[in-house]
């Protein structure tokens, strides 16, 4: 565990010697919403590479940079691209750049992804503000020996996702002509996409949209303290009594219209937090 906090001190000061601002503010960028962050008004770039005990990505639709600025006159960490638990990182890697931002000052947490849509309501295009989720990756990043200085060792997970935050992300959204759905986002493993059964089964269960990421960063925020708001984009319908093959070209050109929509959202958010 020393060791652990060793490499999060290590990745704390590097970061904090590159970037002038202290971020108030962390923002994940999921699958094709990197350019999010093209609203941001930088103060330093970083490769994630240069970071010391950083993960690399190594999926299309995740740059790989840490990004140091103001977005709605906010001080906030970026990140252009994040992990995931099919790519071969550990629960404790995927958590690691939410424990750094935490150890540069950072008190609230927003996350973008992209996601099946469970719910036979939802459509293309849609997003969707998490109330909750489903844990169905069959690990957990604060497995093993714990930190009281990361977070208690048994934190509380009936609220992950601030009513507040997701209150007033539902507001901005309809001050500015958009409808947005409120759900549970169940988080398989993947690479493969789900079967027709695995979609029933996953209705049955309660879930309104599935990806691959999102709840090992939100499990490390809270046991963190960090506030968390976090924002779907439904790039397929995931329809079980006519289920299609995943076309990737299609999903990225949704996440790709959706993407002035969502940075507007973040950006106001972030504003009011």
């Amino acid at each position: 565990m020393q060791a652990l906090l060793d490499r999060i001190e290590t990745a704390r000061a590097f970061l904090a010697g590159r970037c002038r601002l202290k971020p108030e503010i962390g923002i994940i960028l999921g699958t094709g919403l990197g350019p999010v962050a093209a609203h941001l008004e930088k103060d330093a770039e970083v490769a994630y590479a240069d970071i010391p005990h950083f993960p690399q990505p190594t999926v299309d639709g995740h740059e790989g940079r840490w990004l140091s600025g103001t977005l709605g006159g906010k001080p906030v960490a970026v990140m252009q691209g994040r992990f995931h638990f099919y790519e071969g990182h550990s629960m404790a890697d995927i958590a690691f750049p939410v424990r750094v931002m935490k150890a540069l000052g950072v008190r609230a947490l927003i996350i973008t992804n992209i996601a099946g849509g469970v719910n036979p309501g939802y459509q293309l295009g849609d997003l969707m503000v998490l109330t909750d989720h489903i844990n169905l990756l069959g690990g957990n990043p604060l497995i093993g020996a714990n930190a009281d200085r990361l977070g208690p060792r048994f934190p509380d997970m009936s609220q992950p996702y601030d009513k507040a935050y997701a209150a007033r992300l539902a507001a901005l959204g309809a001050a500015r002509g958009l409808v947005l759905k409120r759900g549970v986002y169940a988080c398989m493993s993947g690479p493969c996409l789900e079967t027709a059964a695995e979609y029933r089964m996953l209705r049955i269960i309660g879930a309104d949209a599935v990806g691959m990421s999102t709840v090992p960063e939100v499990i490390a925020a809270v046991h963190a303290g960090l506030k968390v708001a976090a924002l779907s984009l439904i790039t397929d319908v995931c329809n079980p009594e006519d289920l299609q093959p995943i076309n990737i070209p299609e999903i990225m050109r949704v996440a790709g219209e959706a993407e002035p929509k969502i940075a507007q959202l973040v950006r106001d958010l972030a504003a009011e937090m």
